[in-house]
């Protein structure tokens, strides 16, 4: 394999805290054995990121890029120009938990991408080359970050309740940020399209999204959850899943919930308060946690990307060339976006 040739230095973006980013230049890695190295094309913004973008980052942060590979160290088997996407986690692919397919549960994690190892908001990202997905060359850049955390975690969500509960008719969502349209557009995808999504937030601009994703928007500006519940005549959910890490939210969505119903928490943040045998033992109802998603999964989540295609293209509403970053990040903060994508 011949590697492209690529510049000796780059300039990446250094989150200063306060909401400064500042460009530095650095040299471009070079990948070691059974390394690649991507050229960075688009990475999406994640809420995760605001404690980075307020208090700093030691590391070049971004964890939903997808690329292209320029050049690869011995051992490697992805040949030069493969475009793919980035999994987070640099799993180790031999503990209990990896071996079982829960490479997002390893026990021997080598990092984060963008979290303890420099991320793809820089023009080149060196990885471990088990992290690579390839994908098919038509798919464009920025849609393919959806395979992460839009579609990655949104479907594990789903998955992680389906184990517990078989026949899921209704299904409500805390939050309405990137995850939560994730959440619904897999509950529509996996479930079924005719089941009832009901999304909460206090975001406008976000609630229309999930009008156009099919879901139902419950606006809490505007009235409560109980007063929009009797309103429609809902008794109570099968699936409540907390995307906002809020505990009002965590709390609502547990009250809600129907005998046998299980609520998944996937955004991390403040805690939950329950009464064991009213909230748990009586009505036989389950909490679990959901964390990303497990690397095989993508595999399928390329297979439904591909098959709804314009639907996953409509959550993205925003793209920013890597110069604009901090206009991103001012802007996707604010609320007043779907998924925003930074381009290269």
């Amino acid at each position: 394999m011949n590697n492209v040739s690529t510049p000796l230095t780059m300039k990446v973006p250094r989150f200063k805290g306060g909401g400064f980013i500042e460009f530095e230049e650095i040299s471009v890695p070079k990948p070691g054995p059974g390394q690649l190295l991507i050229q960075v094309k688009a990475n999406a913004l994640c809420g995760s990121e605001r404690g980075q973008f307020i208090n700093g980052a030691v590391v070049i942060p971004g964890h939903e890029a997808a690329g292209v590979v320029v050049a690869a160290g011995k051992h490697t088997r992805v040949p030069i120009g493969t475009p793919g996407v980035i999994y987070l986690m640099d799993f180790c692919g031999t503990c209990r938990a990896c071996s079982q397919g829960f490479t997002n549960q390893c026990r021997n994690k080598r990092g984060d991408m963008g979290f303890n190892k420099d991320g793809g908001y820089a023009p080149y990202e060196l990885i471990n080359e088990n992290i690579f997905f390839p994908i098919d060359k038509n798919i464009p850049f920025p849609e393919a970050t959806m395979l992460l955390d839009i579609i990655g975690t949104g479907g594990h969500a789903i998955d992680r309740g389906r184990i517990l509960h078989p026949d899921i008719q209704s299904v409500f969502v805390m939050g309405a940020g990137p995850i939560g349209l994730g959440v619904l557009a897999m509950a529509k995808i996996i479930i079924g399209k005719e089941i009832p999504v009901f999304v909460s937030d206090f975001e406008d601009y976000r609630l229309e999204i999930v009008e156009k994703l099919g879901g139902i928007p419950l606006n809490l500006k505007k009235k409560s959850l109980h007063e929009f519940f009797m309103e429609n005549d809902v008794k109570a959910v099968d699936l409540s899943i907390d995307t906002s890490g809020k505990k009002a939210a965590r709390q609502s969505g547990l009250k809600v919930l129907d005998q046998q119903g299980a609520l998944i928490c996937v955004g991390h943040g403040e805690e939950l308060h329950i009464d064991v045998s009213i909230d748990l033992i009586h009505p036989e109802r389950a909490i679990l946690g959901s964390e990303y998603f497990p690397y095989r999964d993508l595999e399928r989540n390329l297979d439904i990307l591909n098959r709804h295609f314009e639907y996953f293209s409509a959550i993205i509403t925003h793209r920013f060339e890597a110069e604009k970053i901090k206009e991103a990040f001012d802007l996707f903060l604010k609320g007043q976006t779907g998924k925003v994508v930074i381009v290269q």
